[in-house]
C-alpha cells in the first residue's frame, strides 16, 4: 500500500461521467495545485454521497458563492476504483473531510485518499451529482432497476412483460 494521499485546499472537487447513458462511468475528481486525482466511483456511491452532503450542509451555515467550473479536467483516466467513502466534518477548519479507499481483494491493502472541501465545493458537488444521477436511465416502477430503451427483464415480473394491446 502506498502512503495515503492527503489533498487540502482543493482547486477542484467535482464529479462527471464518460460514455453513453446506460454504460456511463462515474468519475470523482479533485485537484490541489498540480496534483490531479481522478477516481472511478459507482453511480450509487455518487447518489449516496450527494444526498449525504446535502443533509450535512443543512446543519451548517449557508454556503457562499458556489464554484462555477465543475467539468472534468483531462486526463480523466481513473487512478483506481473507490471501494468505500467516508465523510466527516471538521468544526475547527469548517471543512468537510472525505476519505476514499481503493477497492481491493479482502486480503490486500489498497490506496487511500483524504481530501478536504469547503461547504461551497460540497454544495456544488451535491447539485451536480444529483443532476448526473437523474440524467441516467429511468428506474423501473416495479423493481427500481434502470430501464433500457427496450425495457428490461424485471425480477418482480419474473422476466415477463405485461401483454400489450
Amino acid at each position: 500500500m502506498s502512503p495515503a494521499l492527503d489533498l487540502g485546499d482543493l482547486d477542484l472537487f467535482t464529479v462527471g461521467t464518460e460514455g453513453p447513458t446506460g454504460r456511463r462511468v462515474f468519475l470523482l475528481q479533485c485537484r490541489s495545485g498540480t496534483t490531479l486525482l481522478t477516481l472511478k466511483v459507482e453511480k450509487q456511491q455518487v447518489s449516496v454521497l450527494a444526498e449525504y452532503l446535502g443533509r450535512l450542509l443543512t446543519d451548517l451555515e449557508r454556503p457562499g458563492a458556489l464554484p462555477d467550473r465543475l467539468e472534468l479536467v483531462e486526463p480523466s483516466e481513473p487512478h483506481w476504483v473507490v471501494g468505500t467513502l467516508g465523510v466527516s466534518y471538521d468544526d475547527d477548519t469548517d471543512r468537510i473531510v472525505l476519505v476514499a479507499e481503493e477497492l481491493v481483494a479482502e486480503d490486500e491493502e489498497g490506496d487511500v485518499a483524504r481530501f478536504t472541501v469547503t461547504r461551497e465545493q460540497a454544495a456544488a458537488f451535491a447539485m451536480r451529482a444529483t443532476l448526473l444521477v437523474e440524467a441516467g436511465r429511468p428506474p423501473c416502477p416495479l423493481c427500481g432497476l434502470p430501464l433500457d430503451p427496450t425495457g428490461h427483464q424485471c425480477p418482480r415480473t419474473n422476466g415477463h412483460r405485461p401483454p400489450t394491446s
